[in-house]
């Protein structure tokens, strides 16, 4: 019996909404792990053939995030997240 993925909630990565979620779910994306270990060519390509309103999105931030949250690591991922702004490293 294949094993069931419990899907993580990707919105608390910052710059990833309800919409984009859906998208990274669509692509197979579902968990922090999954999130942590994608490559960010592809993050782009998932964004990109969604449509120009999601290519605004930066997802450069999206994997470290997501590697501090699957490590459970709540004080790291905060920290990251403090750092950035609108889920982009702040200038």
């Amino acid at each position: 019996m294949p094993e069931t993925i419990t899907p993580d909630d990707l919105k608390l990565i910052e710059g990833i909404g309800p919409k984009i979620a859906e998208l990274l779910n669509a692509a197979n994306i579902l968990t922090f792990t999954q999130l942590a270990h994608a490559d960010t060519a592809h993050l782009n390509q998932i964004l990109e053939a969604a449509g120009p309103r999601y290519q605004l999105a930066d997802p450069t931030s999206w994997p470290p995030q997501a590697a501090l949250a699957a490590a459970a690591d709540w004080d790291g991922f905060k920290a990251l997240q403090d750092s950035l702004k609108g889920g982009r490293q702040a200038e």
